[in-house]
């Protein structure tokens, strides 16, 4: 089976609403997935729109309290 090839450039709408709404409770790895990207450049992107990881996924992933 081949591999996806992974999609590189500017961010659809599409993309930017589905990162909007997966990146603060969904792993990176999940979102990049998702949007077939490179984990690196969702976190760009989402630095580039101000979001962050929401405190319900943090704690679930060890990181809070």
């Amino acid at each position: 089976m081949a591999k996806k090839k992974v999609v590189t450039g500017v961010f659809t709408k599409e993309e930017t609403n589905i990162l909007k709404k997966m990146y603060p409770n969904t792993s990176t790895k999940e979102v990049a997935k998702k949007l077939n990207r490179k984990p690196k450049s969702v976190e760009a992107k989402a630095s580039n729109l101000g979001l962050k990881k929401g405190s319900k996924y943090l704690k679930k992933v060890g990181l809070r309290k």
